[in-house]
């Protein structure tokens, strides 16, 4: 399905309920299976990877699982299924699964008596899992990687006999998703203590506390303020705690915001928050985007269409997302003149270089979720702006382009068949 996009004709003033947080849904599903229950009692979000990871856990019988393109379900559910005594499976997923590497996570749970055996390449999905109460012990592991081995790792700890210590090397990747982790683990009843680069787990079991919620998601949200910062509306985001309260470390996009030109407020007794427009746009935008690497693509693009050259560094980690993320960034902003450039491989920058263009620009996705949602917001600039294999925000945000229509969007399928 491809979708061309038009703005609203008038000043955009939108009120939106925001998707339920993957991150946060991801690990209470985890922690609640270890916990013993057969299904959560919990909503959690609505969306194809929360999706692959009920399905995955609703049947203990299964012996083979697809999680099709859902990464941090393959990270959690290998940790997961080895730590379930009995449980032999085959984890599997998409071609593009299959190239995202494993090895850092498998090593560690081997090191603490798990038995997970690479079916085809080494160090890459599909794995064979047999079950085991696992010994623990201490366990190093490359945290320069993905926050979602760590994270992996430390919520079966508990099951582990000895529980476990586990030492990071390296600067960690993603350092707020891991925070999130051990934070709600507390939540589920684990004692878990971190000194600098040391975490220890002590051996045990969880319960799922009484009244849990999962917030909306701060990643959902980071498009609006995209929207907003291009148009310089009105919008009230429902269902998010407010960055400080946020388990979330994409709630750092409303401090990003600020310096294109966005405010965030407390939107009251009813909840969410409101975007404001500011004329404080800076004229060069640098930022560190080690710890939320899930909205690089939506502060580069906003940047772009800004004309705010930018500097983004700790990005190394988005050549192992669903798609190359800084390949497809620089190829897509290519349609609308922007030459992004690359500094080694944890930098992007854009020096206000331009080239060209003749055409409507139509994007491509890359089978990236995020590559369709940080583009979509171009045609406000660029009225007609056709994004392609736009069902892609499934795989976190379904409702996206429903809620772009009722914000005043035209949103319209588009045969480039026919059109072109």
């Amino acid at each position: 399905m491809n979708l061309r996009i038009f703005p609203p004709d008038e000043l955009l003033q939108a009120d939106v309920r925001l998707p339920l947080s993957k991150s946060i849904s991801a690990r209470a599903l985890i922690l609640d299976a270890l916990a013993g229950n057969d299904k959560p009692g919990f909503e959690v979000a609505h969306c194809d990877d929360t999706a692959a990871m009920c399905g995955a856990l609703a049947d203990p019988a299964l012996e083979y699982v697809n999680i099709g393109a859902a990464g941090t379900a393959m990270r959690f559910l290998t940790a997961c299924f080895a730590a379930q005594p009995g449980r032999t499976v085959r984890l599997d997923g998409s071609e593009r699964m299959r190239r995202r590497p494993v090895a850092p996570l498998v090593d560690a749970l081997r090191c603490c008596g798990a038995s997970v055996d690479y079916v085809g390449e080494e160090g890459f999905p599909p794995l064979l899992i047999r079950g085991s109460r696992l010994a623990g012990g201490e366990v190093s592991i490359d945290s320069t990687i993905s926050s979602q081995f760590i994270s992996a790792l430390l919520m079966i700890a508990p099951m582990m006999q000895r529980g476990l210590r586990l030492t990071l090397v390296g600067e960690p990747a993603s350092e707020p998703y891991m925070a999130m982790t051990l934070d709600m683990m507390r939540r589920w009843g684990a004692s878990v203590d971190r000194q600098g680069a040391v975490i220890e787990v002590a051996p045990g079991a969880y319960r799922t506390p009484d009244g849990f919620e999962v917030e909306a998601d701060w990643s959902a949200a980071s498009y609006w303020y995209e929207i907003e910062a291009l148009t310089s509306g009105w919008l009230t985001l429902r269902g998010l705690d407010r960055p400080a309260d946020s388990l979330q470390g994409d709630s750092r996009c409303a401090g990003l915001f600020t310096g294109l030109g966005v405010e965030t407020e407390p939107e009251g007794e009813n909840g969410g928050i409101d975007l404001v427009a500011s004329p404080d746009v800076a004229p060069r935008f640098v930022a560190d985007m080690a710890d939320t690497p899930d909205i690089v693509q939506t502060v580069a693009v906003s940047c772009a269409m800004l004309g705010v050259p930018f500097r983004l560094t700790g990005v190394a980690s988005l050549r192992i997302k669903e798609t190359d993320r800084i390949e497809a960034l620089r190829r897509e902003l290519l349609k609308v003149g922007v030459i992004m450039q690359t500094e080694g491989d944890d930098c992007i920058f854009w020096e206000s270089a331009r080239r060209p263009v003749t055409e409507i620009p139509v994007f491509d996705t890359y089978d990236d979720h995020r590559m369709a949602m940080a583009f979509a917001p171009v045609a406000i600039y660029i009225p007609g702006a056709v994004v392609r294999d736009a069902g892609v925000v499934a795989k976190s945000y379904p409702g996206f382009w429903d809620d772009l229509r009722a914000a005043g969007f035209t949103v319209e399928e588009f045969s480039e068949e026919t059109d072109e």
